[in-house]
């Protein structure tokens, strides 16, 4: 370790060494063409995807319904719903098993909002984003349920979280390497405290990371409302800004990390050394919200758990499973793990980034 680069005296704020740090990734990024062409194809993507959704859902006949007539004022203005009026409960039962109707909605007294939607096997997506308020559903064969718009949700969701998190920690870890290998760390830190250094790159990946995000959900907003898809937009509005709000706080977390990880390594080739655990996590959550997408137990574990959270808790939102205080506790158990994890990488930051040679273990790299 260099002892006169250590004991130099930074010759700017911390503020503004934050903000450099940031303008330079911010900056490095926005001159990559390969950056550029791959947002790009990820945006053309995301509206071609979006588009074709819209119309097919546009295109398909109204869903069948069965509905009492004590009931009937919960869908007297709906869309893309094809009404059946029936008598009593056991009668909109009976349509239901017997394949007439995909779905009944029957007066409840002991649900939260006074209706039940009754379901062979799941209730559908069309019939749930017609109602101002998420009723208690009722499935007669929930083992057989596969609820094809979720299951298309649950890929968006998973995609847009690989994609970004992958793509950005990714670029985080081999910036830190690069600049210690050619040994631009030296002459940063003797301006820049090190710390700031990583809120800087932290910072500025995360401005880039979040920008993406609302450019998709802009083309999500767009799509849906082009194809006059306004009941699919009020039903994906809720979970897209909950994801966003996760994806902030989760992308910090792992950026944090994965800042740390590449400081205990001076070589390219020996970045996956110490990324891969992270990169693990990263492609857990894409895994387990697509094969889970209907199975609540998986998704209520995965809202909980800070690396996951993003992707499981505005799945739940959008399937109506998620009862109003449960985002905010989960958004809570992430911002304390996010603190966590600043304070562990940047100590782990702090300690690796000027030994040079072998890779720093993990033990030397914790010590104060």
């Amino acid at each position: 370790m260099s002892t006169a680069t250590r004991s130099s005296t930074p010759t700017l704020g911390t503020a503004q060494g934050i903000w450099l740090v940031a303008e330079r990734e911010i900056g490095s990024k926005l001159r990559s063409k390969a950056f550029v062409i791959s947002t790009a194809i990820l945006l053309l993507g995301a509206l071609a995807l979006v588009i074709w959704g819209g119309f097919a859902a546009a295109n398909n006949e109204g869903t069948p319904v069965a509905v009492t007539a004590d009931a009937a004022a919960a869908v007297e203005n709906a869309q893309g719903l094809d009404l059946t009026e029936v008598a009593d409960r056991d009668e909109a039962v009976a349509l239901v098993e017997s394949g007439d109707v995909d779905a009944a909605i029957v007066v409840d007294p002991e649900s939260p909002v006074g209706l039940a939607v009754i379901a062979e096997s799941d209730a559908p997506s069309q019939l749930l984003l017609q109602l101002a308020q998420t009723p208690t559903v009722e499935l007669l064969e929930p083992e057989e349920g596969n609820d094809a718009l979720a299951y298309l949700v649950a890929i968006g969701f998973g995609i847009v979280f690989l994609f970004a998190a992958s793509m950005f920690g990714g670029t985080i870890a081999q910036s830190v390497v690069e600049e210690k290998q050619t040994r631009v760390v030296e002459l940063l830190i003797s301006a820049i405290p090190v710390r700031s250094l990583l809120a800087g790159k932290v910072i500025g990946n995360t401005i880039l990371a979040i920008g993406q995000i609302l450019l998709l959900a802009a083309i999500a907003i767009v799509g849906l409302t082009v194809t006059d898809q306004t009941a699919l937009l009020q039903g994906l509005g809720g979970p897209i800004a909950w994801f966003a709000v996760f994806f902030l706080f989760g992308f910090i977390l792992l950026a944090a990390l994965f800042a740390a990880a590449a400081s205990m390594v001076s070589r390219m080739e020996d970045i996956g050394s110490t990324t891969t655990p992270l990169t693990m996590l990263v492609m857990a959550p894409y895994f387990l919200v697509i094969f889970f997408f209907d199975n609540p137990l998986v998704l209520g574990i995965m809202s909980y758990v800070p690396f996951s959270a993003p992707v499981g808790m505005p799945m739940r939102l959008f399937l109506g499973e998620a009862q109003w205080w449960e985002p905010l506790l989960s958004l809570a158990i992430l911002i304390a793990t996010c603190v966590a994890a600043i304070l562990v990488g940047a100590r782990i930051y702090e300690n690796s980034l000027l030994r040079m040679g072998g890779r720093v273990k993990l033990s030397e790299a914790l010590a104060r």
